[in-house]
């Protein structure tokens, strides 16, 4: 029930998806009842095995204040949907949660109900920004607009492990984002985060990253906190549309036929740098795969998330991120101490 083209886009997407699942596979549809049911009898998918539905009588607004309205609004679709991510729903309990409504109450709604993984302080949203020399991962982007030194660090772990298992690449560079590449640069969140990464040698770290270099090719792996990445994910796609735009318009004014030859290269060049082709961005850190999906995503966007979601489920990243997060904590605890890191700990505090 949430997003900007909820619900039509959303069911049209998700019941879009029924191809992609394996026999045991179910996709649990989490809102008003009659209006889900009756997307599923207009794409002819009445007593498909692969359905369920989860009634709701509320929906959580994309304007919503995101904690009160999940007080008063507890028989809405996203605490619903939160719940199904919960390991305390027991035999109910979804191996993924996917929601393109309010950022904010998804956040948040998952850190109520489902935790956070062993070694995490706070979940972060990481995200894919195609570029030219390959798709570039941002964390956070919107999970966490108030972050510590602490927390930043950690997405530089969850950042390497996304893009290691989900995007093969390998040893990939971890950037701070910052006003400048000198050491001096940046406010006191950006210079405690930045000597936690270059004091942590299990992280391929170089350096600070201008905005302007995310698209260079420098690093794989972006870490900032919740709002500046937010902002920066969005002036992106904003930037992307406003290019091809141009080029479209430009080309018809100068030479109408040379616009219809180059329209196929405009548009695979288009659909490797559309954010709509990936889907959803994982909320890396929840004790559970949950995956939020722009607000303005369309049928194909959600069919995508279910795609990646699929794969996602099966890569074991959520062990990976709560094991090198443990060793990296005994790690930064044995070095001011100046001890040998324990093997296996089981360090859970914040440094």
């Amino acid at each position: 029930m949430g997003g900007d083209n909820a619900p039509d886009a959303i069911l049209k997407g998700a019941l879009s998806a029924i191809k992609l699942l394996s026999a045991g596979d179910r996709l649990v549809l989490v809102g008003d009842e009659a209006i889900i049911n009756e997307a599923v009898e207009e794409e002819g998918l009445v007593g498909d095995p692969h359905i369920e539905v989860l009634g709701t009588t509320q929906v959580i607004g994309m304007g919503d204040p995101p904690v009160s309205a999940l007080r008063e609004k507890t028989d809405s679709s996203i605490v619903k949907w939160a719940w199904l991510g919960s390991r305390r729903a027991k035999d109910e309990v979804c191996d993924v949660i996917i929601s393109a409504g309010n950022t904010g109450a998804c956040v948040a709604a998952a850190q109520m109900t489902m935790r956070r993984l062993p070694g995490v302080h706070r979940p972060g949203i990481a995200v894919t920004i195609p570029t030219f020399y390959g798709p570039v991962v941002v964390c956070d982007v919107g999970a966490n607009p108030e972050p510590r030194p602490t927390h930043l660090h950690q997405y530089g772990h969850m950042g390497t492990i996304f893009a290691e298992r989900v995007l093969d690449i390998e040893d990939p560079k971890v950037a701070l984002l910052s006003i400048g590449g000198e050491e001096g640069k940046g406010n006191a969140l950006t210079r405690g985060t930045h000597d936690l990464l270059k004091f942590d040698d299990t992280l391929n770290y170089v350096g600070y990253i201008e905005g302007r270099e995310i698209f260079e090719g420098k690093a794989n792996v972006i870490v900032t906190e919740g709002f500046t990445g937010n902002v920066v994910l969005k002036l992106a796609e904003g930037l992307s549309k406003g290019i091809f735009k141009t080029i479209a318009h430009e080309a018809f004014e100068i030479d109408p036929d040379l616009a219809m030859k180059l329209q196929p290269v405009v548009e695979s060049i288009y659909a490797k740098h559309d954010y709509h082709e990936y889907g959803g961005a994982p909320l890396m850190g929840a004790n559970g795969i949950c995956l939020i999906c722009h607000g303005s995503s369309q049928p194909r966007t959600i069919h995508n998330a279910i795609r990646n979601a699929l794969k996602y489920a099966e890569l074991g990243v959520n062990e990976q991120v709560s094991e090198r997060l443990l060793a990296a904590e005994e790690l930064l605890k044995s070095r001011r101490s100046g001890e040998p890191a324990a093997v296996g700990g089981d360090a859970e505090g914040s440094a």
